[in-house]
C-alpha cells in the first residue's frame, strides 16, 4: 500500500474539508459494514436499557447468554423491582461484579416503576436521572430503542473518533458533541454502529490493521498499525470482542 499524506500534519485542512472527509470515511464504512447494528439482543427499551447496563466490563455475547433467562424472570420494570435478590444475582452472576450489577437493575427498576409508570421514558433528559445512566447508556437506548438520533461514545468510537482526527477531545461528552457537529443529526446512531464495528474488527486498540483498513487514505493515524496488507489482514476479525 503506498504511503499516504497523514491528514493530521495538514495546517490547511478547514472545517468544511473535516466534514466533507468525515462524512466520507463514514459513507465508506456502511458500505464495508451494511448490517451494522447493536450486537446487544433486545425486544424493547426496558430489555435495552437492563442489557446496557449489565455490559459494564463484561462481553456483548455474555450478556445476551443470559438475557433469555433474565427477563422470563423478570419482562417489565415492575417484575423487576420486586425480584428477590439472590434470584437475580444468580442470573447475573456470569456476567461479574454481579452484587453492583443486581444492585444496578433492581435501582434501575424501581425508579421506572415509581417515576415513570414503568415505562422506559424516552427523553434523554429523563433517562439520564436513573441511577446508573449515563449519556452513553442514554443514547444507546435512544437510537435502538426509540429511534432517536444518538451518539454513544463507548471506547471503540472514542478511540476512533480521535485516530481518525474528527476531535481530539478525551471526555465523552465533549467527544459526542464534536463528533456530533460534523454530521447530520438523522446519521448519528447508524454512524455509532459504523464507528464501533470498525473498532472491534480492524481498528483495534493495540494493532490496527491499517494496511487492510477501507478508510486508510482519510486517516491520519495510518500506520499505527502493519500497513502491509498481507500482515494487516490477518488481523482483521470476522466479528468484535463484543
Amino acid at each position: 500500500m503506498p504511503r499516504r499524506t497523514l491528514w493530521a500534519v495538514r495546517a490547511d485542512e478547514t472545517h468544511t474539508g473535516l466534514v466533507r472527509r468525515a462524512r466520507k470515511i463514514d459513507r465508506v464504512l456502511a458500505q464495508t459494514y451494511p448490517d451494522a447494528h447493536i450486537e446487544l439482543d433486545f425486544d424493547d427499551p426496558f430489555q435495552l436499557l437492563c442489557v446496557t447496563v449489565l455490559s459494564a466490563q463484561t462481553t456483548d455475547r455474555r450478556v445476551n447468554a443470559v438475557r433469555p433467562t433474565l427477563f422470563a424472570a423478570y419482562p417489565d420494570a415492575a417484575a423487576m423491582a420486586a425480584a428477590d435478590r439472590t434470584v437475580l444475582e444468580g442470573i447475573v452472576g456470569p456476567l461479574g461484579f454481579f452484587r453492583a450489577k443486581t444492585d444496578a437493575l433492581l435501582k434501575l427498576s424501581a425508579a421506572i416503576v415509581e417515576r415513570f409508570d414503568g415505562e422506559v421514558p424516552g427523553r434523554l433528559d429523563d433517562l439520564v436521572t436513573l441511577p446508573g445512566v449515563g449519556r452513553k447508556t442514554a443514547n444507546v437506548v435512544l437510537g435502538n430503542g426509540f429511534d432517536v438520533p444518538g451518539i454513544t461514545v463507548d471506547t471503540h468510537f472514542g478511540r476512533l473518533a480521535r485516530r481518525l482526527g474528527f476531535t481530539d477531545e478525551t471526555d465523552p461528552v465533549k467527544v459526542e458533541h464534536a463528533v456530533g457537529a460534523l454530521f447530520p443529526k438523522r446519521d448519528w446512531t447508524m454512524l455509532s454502529h459504523h464507528l464501533i464495528w470498525h473498532g472491534r474488527r480492524c481498528c483495534h486498540a493495540k494493532k490496527p490493521a491499517c494496511g487492510a483498513c477501507p478508510v486508510a487514505r482519510w486517516c491520519p493515524a495510518f500506520g499505527e498499525g502493519p500497513t502491509d496488507p498481507e500482515t494487516a489482514t490477518a488481523l482483521l476479525k470476522t466479528q468484535g470482542p463484543a
